[in-house]
């Protein structure tokens, strides 16, 4: 292991947070000086804490060399998420008094890795500094810390093709893989304008500025931290929440797919087959969902019964977390409806998280497969989804990450289950499935107009782990706990 590259790059990572909360500092010197003039002194210290231990890692990495491969990738992917959530639970010890140490570093996982899970009511009387770091923590959670810095250091060269292709769902040999920092920038430039077009529709729609800007935040991250306590529901704007609805979808998009279509490449969308069975998928359920609401009588008008149905469906398939209505309330059928929207997520390459649509098309595909060898043997066909061949590799790899996401969301059913004897069978399901599959609101207690603060310390340290599991899609943190993955090389 080349520990001093390792040092070199955390410290870049941690570098670029701490200033992140240097400018929240700023934003409190503007707007909190009133209600909350002590916001200001908690993020300068926490911009000062990071920095500093940035720069303890960077002296840590003065006998850098160059030399960067899997094992460096791994570590640093797997580490560089592990500090951010660390160091950004600074800001919410600092401004809330007496919260637990794992409350906050559960919010700071939250926000970094999108889950959009909380443990903070009475949202309206935080600090806006405090409101804009939770949703800049999903914004740069979105695409990733590590995809951010891949994009702005040249120097990495090839190492940045593996560290892309470990930290995102996108796979670097999508991209030419002599131009990977090219590639991420586009992206990045991609996500940038996202947020710009997304902040002025949201102003257009009635949004304070302020508002605007920290929903811009969550929503192209598809993380799901909102300014008021009630979502998305608190603005009581049906176009409002039509608008939210659209970039919840884009945010859930395969990015790669939307620059080829943003450069004129048509046929490539009409090659996408993942997107076109998220979009398929998005629009039965909301419609099932819609009628679930309407027959339910919660829903006064069919229309708003199919918004309703609409939103929960496209903000828990993302993976997002908004909310405009109770699903809790809603029959058995709509609920399950919801629960299926949370194990699938969105498509490879997006800011969502879950399993990702393109795994269920090649297991699906492979069950077919199987089927059909029962009773013609040597028949043999190719398996392709977006048009690509999948070799069997990849095939392999799929059934092994789903075998292994279910074997952990069963062990953290069983863990939790142990930890909180008074929470619900739906509550206790639902709070591992939501915070593994990087969802946000569950069911039960822990459901669409609750918050997960009832959860014991230890429990909430574990759902930490466990979203930054999910995040990174299980292996950077697993392997971290190799003893082989230290040794020298």
């Amino acid at each position: 292991m080349n520990y001093a590259i390792v040092f070199r790059l955390l410290a870049y990572i941690l570098a670029a947070i701490g200033l992140a909360m240097a400018a929240c500092g700023g934003v409190a010197l503007l707007l909190d000086e009133a209600r909350h003039s002590g916001a200001k002194v908690g993020f300068f210290l926490s911009a000062g804490m990071t920095v500093g231990i940035a720069g303890l890692f960077f002296l840590l990495s003065r006998t850098e060399n160059k030399r960067f491969f899997r094992k460096e990738a791994l570590a640093i992917v797997g580490l560089s998420w592990v500090l951010a959530s660390a160091v950004g639970a600074l800001p919410f010890l600092f401004l809330i008094p007496g919260l637990p140490v794992a409350d906050a570093l559960f919010e700071a996982t939250s926000g970094f890795t999108t889950t959009g899970a909380t443990v903070l009511s009475n949202l309206e009387d935080l600090p806006y500094s405090l409101l804009l770091w939770r949703a800049l923590m999903q914004w740069i959670g979105g695409l990733g810390v590590v995809v951010f810095f891949v994009a702005v250091l040249a120097s990495l060269g090839a190492g940045g093709k593996i560290l892309f292709s470990r930290e995102s769902t996108t796979q670097s040999g999508e991209l030419d893989a002599t131009r990977i920092q090219q590639g991420t920038l586009q992206i990045l430039y991609l996500y940038l304008s996202l947020s710009l077009a997304c902040a002025v529709s949201y102003w257009l729609c009635g949004m304070s500025v302020f508002d605007a800007i920290a929903h811009t935040f969550t929503s192209i991250s598809t993380g799901g931290y909102s300014t008021r306590s009630d979502s998305i529901g608190a603005f009581d704007n049906p176009t409002l929440e039509w608008v939210v609805i659209a970039f919840m979808i884009l945010g859930g998009t395969n990015f790669l797919v939307m620059l080829r279509v943003c450069r004129g490449q048509w046929r490539s969308l009409r090659q996408a087959t993942e997107v076109k069975v998220y979009l398929a998928i998005l629009l039965v359920i909301s419609f099932l969902a819609g009628l679930d609401v309407y027959q339910s009588g919660l829903g006064e008008t069919p229309l708003e019964a199919l918004r309703h149905g609409a939103f929960q469906t496209v903000s828990l398939l993302t993976t997002t977390g908004y909310g405009t209505a109770d699903y809790d309330a809603w029959m058995p059928a709509g609920q399950m409806l919801m629960l299926f929207c949370m194990i699938i997520g969105g498509c490879s390459g997006s800011t969502s998280g879950s399993t990702k649509v393109i795994r269920y098309l090649i297991a699906l595909q492979m069950v077919a497969q199987e089927t059909e060898k029962a009773f013609r043997s040597r028949v043999v066909r190719p398996l392709k989804v977006n048009h690509v061949l999948i070799n069997q590799q990849t095939q392999i790899s799929t059934i092994i990450y789903i075998f292994a996401l279910g074997a952990l969301t069963l062990g953290g059913i069983i863990v939790v289950g142990h930890l909180e004897r008074d929470l619900s069978v739906n509550g206790v399901v639902s709070s591992v499935i939501s915070t593994l599959y990087n969802i946000g609101p569950g069911f039960a207690e822990v459901g669409p107009t609750e918050n997960f603060s009832i959860l014991r310390s230890p429990t909430k340290v574990l759902l930490s782990i466990l979203m930054v599991i999910g995040r990174i899609e299980i292996y950077p943190v697993l392997v971290l706990f190799f003893p082989s993955l230290w040794r020298k090389y």
